[in-house]
């Protein structure tokens, strides 16, 4: 009997220390932060990108965390720089997958940094809401991969429209030879005869190029052409358009979504005056008017950035944005960071309305956004204007 007792007793012990444990341990485990790791070009050719969105994310994380967190926890900002390398990307993902434990990753930049950790995150079952924009990123459908900016069959398309409304239906291409540009031209190519679109010229450029009239030239010699698409970003569309007045050519200038920031503007000058290109409503945001049911969003982001970093808003950074808060919501939605359940929320999001559109995604749709996420803008007077 006092062996039974004691023994009772032992058990009744350990249960009575296991329940303290739990009282003391619950908490602080409730505490732990909730891990969002991000990989970006905040330096390197693409910074005009990733900086924009680096900071996007921290403005955000801080405020979320102001406000009490999310689910009652903080949230934990993991960010290394890439400067759009593709190993140093995956040697980034890797680190955050297996040493940081992240709970979900927004990032990648640019698309090539971004195809080359695919694999990684869908072998790890990690969410991962990519801020580049070709469209092979998200077709085929990737279980664990999503994407926030719109993307660049999208713009061909959208370009295209407006050519179609302009009686404009024989151009040239121009196109760098990233992977970017390479998807973009590659699209252009493929959706052109659907918009009764004829490609009479096809001219491309290095990375490294600092001079394009050669190429520019042959465009201007063609015979027929109506205008011009450049499928690039960076400084590459830059040096386009200053070398596009240089050689003389008169015709209408498109740009891609790829260089929709102030810095496209600055870098150009006087020569992008007449340029035109798609983009999110952000940088027309306080002339949409009170009807438009992005404004309130684009407005308030626009508001948040420029009083905190002194600087022009820029889309890029609005892809950042839509990513935190698709995460964000989706554990909201379950309650819970179980990787499985975000990844399903976030797939089944429906209505979000974003700085880059209005969000409906699908297990057949990981971006979610409609050829109306974009608006056709044109640069007057050193600005962005609405095509009308």
């Amino acid at each position: 009997m006092k062996f039974t007792q004691s023994r009772n007793s032992f058990k009744l012990g350990l249960a009575a220390t296991a329940a303290a444990f739990a009282l003391v341990a619950g908490p602080a485990l409730a505490q732990q932060p909730i891990k969002i790791g991000a990989f970006l070009s905040v330096t390197g050719g693409a910074a005009f990108l990733g900086d924009p969105e680096q900071k996007t994310l921290e403005l955000y994380v801080d405020k979320i965390n102001k406000d009490g967190g999310v689910l009652g926890r903080k949230l934990l900002l993991v960010s290394y720089d890439s400067a759009g390398n593709a190993e140093k990307a995956r040697t980034f993902v890797k680190r955050l997958i297996e040493e940081d434990k992240v709970d979900v990753i927004v990032g990648g930049s640019t698309t090539g940094e971004t195809m080359a950790v695919v694999p990684l995150v869908e072998a790890a079952q990690v969410p991962f809401i990519s801020l580049a924009g070709a469209v092979v990123i998200v077709e085929p459908v990737k279980k664990w991969v999503f994407k926030t900016p719109q993307t660049d069959r999208m713009a061909c398309e959208k370009i295209f429209v407006d050519m179609n409304a302009r009686k404009l239906s024989k151009i040239a291409l121009i196109s760098g030879n990233g992977g970017f540009d390479k998807s973009m031209r590659a699209e252009c190519l493929k959706v052109a005869a659907t918009h009764h679109i004829e490609v009479l010229a096809d001219e491309t450029y290095g990375a490294g190029d600092t001079d394009m009239t050669a190429q520019l030239t042959k465009i201007k010699n063609a015979a027929g052409v109506q205008a011009v698409l450049n499928a690039g970003f960076g400084q590459g569309p830059a040096i386009v358009t200053k070398n596009y007045r240089q050689v003389g050519i008169t015709l209408p200038l498109y740009q891609s979504h790829g260089v929709a920031s102030k810095e496209f503007i600055k870098l150009a000058g006087v020569a992008s005056e007449g340029v035109r290109l798609p983009a999110g409503a952000l940088l027309v945001a306080d002339g949409l008017p009170a009807s438009d049911p992005q404004r309130a969003v684009l407005v308030s982001y626009k508001h948040d950035y420029e009083a905190q970093y002194k600087s022009d808003v820029s889309t890029f950074g609005g892809h950042a944005w839509d990513g935190l808060m698709l995460a964000v919501n989706a554990m909201k939605k379950t309650g819970s960071t179980d990787k499985a359940k975000v990844r399903d929320a976030i797939e089944s999001t429906r209505g979000f309305v974003g700085i880059d559109g209005i969000f409906n995604m699908s297990p057949t749709d990981h971006m979610g956004l409609s050829l109306d996420a974009f608006r056709m803008l044109e640069i007057k007077g050193g600005d962005w204007t609405l095509v009308k």
